[in-house]
């Protein structure tokens, strides 16, 4: 996801919502959470909407700005990324350059995770876990190490230009150096060794890599959506044991994702509105569409897998204003259920919650 960094909310103003939250006594009873999901809903640029949305399974029903309901004051401006992870879920705010840590199951809140250097903001971007650590990009050329008990930055890794997503495979992080703020873009990922938590090399894939996921077989599949210009946008597949390009087609992906020898993608910014199910062999289409049904998608933004069943939800932004619409399908293509993300816009990231 590629949004503008480097926008200003006081740190100071999350900490005294949290007080007279607390002060106020306005926080609701909490909602019981037992089988389901949680969406992160991205909001608009500027606009401090930020939310979660819980869907249960048994009732079938969503809970709306879940995160406000429980604590009584908002997330902030642009959720970038969220996970649920050890016991806790961490959502990325882009805009207003923080972490907002809370509990994994009743979204209670626990602290928040400043990513200020100084007076500016760091844009952190996306986040991934291995270990007792979790890893979180920003745009200004930074990958921050978090402690899972204490919550605090361990270090900062120095990566490429303005990197964005990262995907683990093995004991390697791999970090995509997109450039997109710079002068001119970048082509390389990072590769930052788990065990000495430090860059060790880059690996040249293509021009301005954005997404990336990772097989069991030791490859990388990389979404490059190249110079908007006279490079057009590419998907590359990288053999690690080689650390070579084995395969590059002409594509046009914003999202990838991986699951059973398949990769399941969103168009990018030339690439249809559309969810495509693509052979991880040679990166063809396995069927014209991953819906079967004929189930109707606008905007297909947000895009997440459960790796237990392999159902497939897909955030249904609409026109990026409207309230979005979260929808379900098995790994066939059909459709399963769907909720709105009502009062959420831009619904971006899903995360499985089984109890």
């Amino acid at each position: 996801m590629r949004k503008i960094s480097y926008a200003f909310l006081p740190f100071f103003a999350f900490t005294f919502l949290l007080s007279c939250s607390k002060e106020s006594g306005t926080v609701a009873p909490p909602v019981p959470v037992s089988t389901g999901v949680f969406v992160m809903n991205q909001g608009n640029y500027g606009a401090n909407n930020t939310t979660i949305t819980y869907y249960d399974f048994n009732t079938g029903a969503p809970s709306t700005d879940f995160f406000r309901t429980t604590n009584g004051f908002g997330l902030g401006d642009t959720g970038s990324d969220f996970i649920i992870y050890g016991g806790k879920m961490y959502v990325v705010m882009n805009v207003s350059g923080y972490v907002a840590v809370t509990n994994s199951v009743s979204a209670v809140f626990i602290d928040t995770i400043s990513f200020k250097n100084g007076t500016l903001n760091r844009g952190p971007e996306n986040i991934v876990a291995s270990g007792s650590k979790v890893f979180i990009s920003s745009t200004d050329g930074t990958v921050a190490v978090i402690d899972t008990a204490s919550l605090t930055i361990e270090k900062f890794i120095s990566v490429g230009s303005n990197p964005a997503q990262m995907a683990v495979s093995g004991d390697k992080l791999f970090v995509s150096n997109t450039g997109g703020f710079s002068a001119s873009f970048d082509s390389t990922l990072s590769v930052i060794d788990l065990h000495t938590l430090s860059e060790t090399e880059k690996i040249t894939v293509g021009i301005n890599p954005g997404c990336i996921a990772a097989d069991e077989d030791n490859n990388l599949f990389i979404a490059c959506t190249g110079d908007y210009a006279s490079a057009g946008p590419r998907l590359v597949k990288l053999d690690l044991s080689t650390k070579t390009v084995t395969l590059s087609i002409d594509s046009a992906y914003q999202t990838i994702r991986y699951y059973n020898h398949t990769l399941l993608t969103t168009g990018g910014y030339l690439g249809a509105p559309k969810v495509n199910v693509l052979n991880t062999s040679d990166l063809l289409a396995a069927r014209p569409s991953f819906v079967t049904d004929g189930t109707a998608i606008q905007n297909p933004y947000g895009l997440d897998i459960d790796p237990v069943t392999g159902d497939v939800y897909v955030g249904d932004a609409k026109d990026f204003v409207a309230t979005g619409e979260v929808i379900c399908f098995d790994k066939t293509g059909l459709k399963k259920f769907s909720f709105s993300s009502s009062p959420g816009v831009s619904p971006y990231k899903t995360q499985i919650i089984i109890r």
